[in-house]
This record gives C-alpha cells, sequence and structure tokens, in this order.
C-alpha cells in the first residue's frame, strides 16, 4: 500500500503522514511513499482551472496505478480522487481516508492508541458528505485509552475554510470559523481533532489568535500515540 500525503500535510504538516506510517506499520501493514506524488488537483478544480487539473490526476494514477490500496490523512483530497478524478477522464488506484481504510479494510477501531487528553472531533465537510465516512473517527476515538471523548455541538455545520473560498469570500469565512470556535470552546477540550490538516489549520488558527488553549491535532496523530511513544514526545 501507499501514502499519498497531501499538499498540505507534507508542506505543513509532516509530522500527520509520520504518524500514519507509525500507526499502520503497528497495525501490520507494509507502507510506501512515492516521492514522485504531486498536488491531487482539487486546488485548481475547485477554482475552476479543470483542465489544469487533468495532468494532475493522470500523474496520480500513473504514481499510485500499481497498489492495492492508497490512504490519504485528507478526506477531501481522498473525496478529489474518488469523486472528481473519474469526472476527469482518470481510473485512480483505489485510494481510502484514513479512518475508512482503517474501519472497512483493516476492519479495527482498536489500534491500541493511548491519548490521556480532552478531545472533540469536527467531522470535516468532504468526509462527511462525499466520502460518507460517518461515525468511524468517532468509533476509533472511543476506542482509544484514556482519551476523554466530547461531542462537539452543531458538528456538521461547516468550518468556513473550503480551500480558497476562504481568501475570496473572506468575511463569511471568518463568521462560520467564529461559530466553530464557539462550539469548540463550548466542549472545554483541549484538543480538537478532525481528520483533514486544512480544516484544523483554519480553526487552530482562530483559536491560537484567541490564546483559548485549544490545541489542534490531526486523527493520525492520536491514534498514532501509545503509552510507549505518547503523541507529546513526537511533536
Amino acid at each position: 500500500m501507499a501514502l499519498f500525503a497531501t499538499c498540505l500535510t507534507d508542506t505543513f504538516f509532516p509530522e500527520t503522514a509520520r504518524a500514519v506510517v507509525r500507526l499502520l506499520e503497528r497495525l501490520g501493514c507494509s507502507v510506501e511513499f512515492p516521492l514522485d506524488q504531486t498536488c491531487c488537483g482539487q486546488m485548481h478544480f475547485n477554482t475552476g482551472y479543470r483542465e489544469h487539473a487533468k495532468p494532475l490526476a493522470r500523474k496520480y494514477t500513473d504514481v499510485f496505478g500499481s497498489y492495492d490500496y492508497v490512504v490519504a490523512p485528507s478526506g477531501s483530497c481522498a473525496g478529489m480522487v474518488r469523486e472528481v478524478h473519474p469526472a476527469l477522464g482518470e481510473s485512480p488506484p483505489r485510494t481510502f481516508e484514513l479512518a475508512e481504510f482503517l474501519v472497512d479494510v483493516l476492519g479495527v477501531t482498536d489500534v491500541g492508541a493511548w491519548f490521556p487528553h480532552r478531545v472533540t472531533y469536527h467531522p470535516t465537510c468532504h468526509s462527511l458528505r462525499m466520502l460518507g465516512v460517518g461515525d468511524k473517527p468517532l468509533a476509533l476515538l472511543r476506542a482509544v485509552k484514556a482519551l476523554d471523548l466530547v461531542e462537539l455541538p452543531d458538528s456538521t455545520q461547516c468550518c468556513g475554510f473550503g480551500g480558497t473560498f476562504a481568501v475570496k469570500n473572506a468575511e463569511t469565512s471568518t463568521a462560520m470559523l467564529a461559530d466553530k470556535m464557539r462550539c469548540v470552546l463550548d466542549t472545554g477540550a483541549e484538543v480538537l481533532s478532525a481528520g483533514d490538516n486544512s480544516c484544523l489549520m483554519h480553526i487552530g488558527g482562530g483559536l491560537s489568535r484567541l490564546r483559548a488553549g485549544v490545541r489542534p491535532v490531526h486523527l493520525a496523530e492520536i491514534l498514532a500515540s501509545t503509552e510507549e511513544d505518547p503523541w507529546l514526545a513526537t511533536r
């Protein structure tokens, strides 16, 4: 199987990619990281540059086509590959968001993780609406030892990021972010988790400006944390 790290994770959050590898190898998977991987074309496609997205979709198929499974720590990028690449003329390899790969393919919810923190979870739009990941991430979090999971009010409400939407519609995005941050703070959580670093970057940035003390942590990093190798030790 192969890891598709995604542009954002590879550039800004490499610890998430490392956590995915550490987690999957602990579960007995052999993980490769093809060095020729590039952007999936989501940013181009969503901004209206369909023709510019096509060669990126073709590159994805060329790079990952020989693998039985491809896992991405991003519902939005996995959704782009599964739902949009075929419309761009490609037949992409089997690509999964991390939580659905763990539950649907490996058949596990208890991955042996340990994370002694109060956590709330934000289900990102693409994982929820495009991929239909559902409550799989919550099932994984409930099985984490020492983790105190608290429900996020209005959890299915978008955080307002939406890639270039946050730039083109900054006022609307900021208002949506304010609503999401209020819900996060109402939980009293120490940690906000999600399956997409893009949303965590958006919400986490807002929370840091408020000096709220809530840390954004990708789901992969929580699941990779163990009592012998805890999350804080890997930061």
